[in-house]
């Protein structure tokens, strides 16, 4: 049911905006004709402070994951701030319950990301068993000796156990290209695709994560991050892994010990990792870096100028149904924010 609030007011006659990071440039330019908006053409990333100003004077507000909303910024914000319009589908970096105590709307951008993503986990789904950053550094140090009947042995995917942890979009996604590989697709979630989604992705449903981890030769994480699911691949779960198996994670870092991680790493129980996010972004641990069998990415899995865009505008389509007095197509919690 759309709102029925009338439009709201602006002393400008438009929306005073402000956008964190810097956009593609399409986006930046049409935000400009639109409304009255504060771009960050430096791209560095803003303080808490310059968040708090911001809010102080501002209608809307474009933050991205890099920026943390929580409930004390939040109650420090100016009456005017009525619409936190994020950069990105997920939205655990802002207070979603002290914005609706506020009556400020939250919006994100769904679905964009998921073809990227998937891609991206694929690279390391296939990167990591077959040794291919190992490889590349070889070849870039200028120690490969040439082609060898034993050298570089890594592990065929055809046959493997992928778990997949989250069978969103992205998981949905991921496990479209597994099947082309001709991985066995396993999954849990909050509850089973129906069967029809299951036969089309040749995926089959297992009830608990416990029992998934356990068989699987690769684990990829697609799962939002919640206080359910923060540390939820802890020692104990990454011992019961396989000998010799491996992790990817393109979720959010905070899924992961990392301690548990780097220890199963050096001890030989992992066999190596595929990493585009970190729990303290963007330090990344040396001792992730020095394995060899580590792909370490730069947080690049929704990087696409085609998927950067359409973000974008999404984001101009939510604030100009917020500024039209109608519900945004991609609010988050409409019961909670409404």
């Amino acid at each position: 049911m759309a709102d029925t609030n009338p439009a709201p007011q602006f002393p400008a006659g438009k929306p005073k905006v402000v956008v964190t990071r810097h956009l593609a440039p399409s986006v930046e330019t049409r935000m400009s004709e639109l409304y009255d908006v504060s771009l960050n053409p430096s791209d560095v990333p803003m303080t808490r402070g310059d968040l708090i100003a911001a809010m102080g004077d501002c209608d809307v507000l474009v933050p991205t994951v890099t920026d943390t909303i929580d409930a004390e910024m939040i109650e420090q914000a100016g009456e005017r701030l009525r619409l936190i319009a994020n950069f990105g589908a997920g939205v655990e970096h802002i207070d979603l319950a002290a914005a609706a105590q506020r009556k400020i709307k939250v919006t994100n951008t769904p679905g964009v990301f998921t073809d990227d993503t998937a891609d991206i986990a694929m690279a390391a789904i296939i990167g990591v068993p077959r040794r291919i950053r190992e490889g590349t550094g070889l070849v870039r140090r200028g120690e490969w000796t040439g082609w060898a009947p034993s050298g570089l042995l890594g592990r065929k995917l055809g046959g493997k156990v992928l778990g997949i942890v989250g069978m969103g979009r992205i998981g949905q996604a991921v496990a479209h290209r597994a099947r082309a590989f001709g991985l066995e697709v396993a999954y849990t979630n909050r509850k089973p695709l129906p069967q029809a989604v299951e036969s089309m992705l040749g995926a089959r449903f297992v009830d608990n994560v416990d029992a998934l981890v356990g068989e699987a030769d690769i684990l990829t994480l697609h799962c939002p991050l919640t206080e359910d699911t923060r540390g939820l691949m802890d020692a104990d779960r990454i011992a019961m892994m396989k000998r010799g198996s491996c992790i990817i994670n393109t979720a959010r870092g905070e899924l992961i010990d990392q301690e548990a991680l780097i220890a199963a790493l050096q001890d030989g129980h992992l066999v190596g990792a595929g990493l585009d996010v970190y729990p303290d972004e963007p330090n990344v641990d040396r001792r992730l870096l020095e394995h060899p069998n580590v792909m370490t990415l730069p947080h690049i899995g929704s990087a696409t100028v085609e998927g950067r865009e359409a973000s974008g505008e999404k984001v101009i389509a939510n604030i100009r149904f917020w500024a039209d007095g109608h519900r945004p197509p991609d609010q988050v919690l409409t019961a909670l924010i409404a």
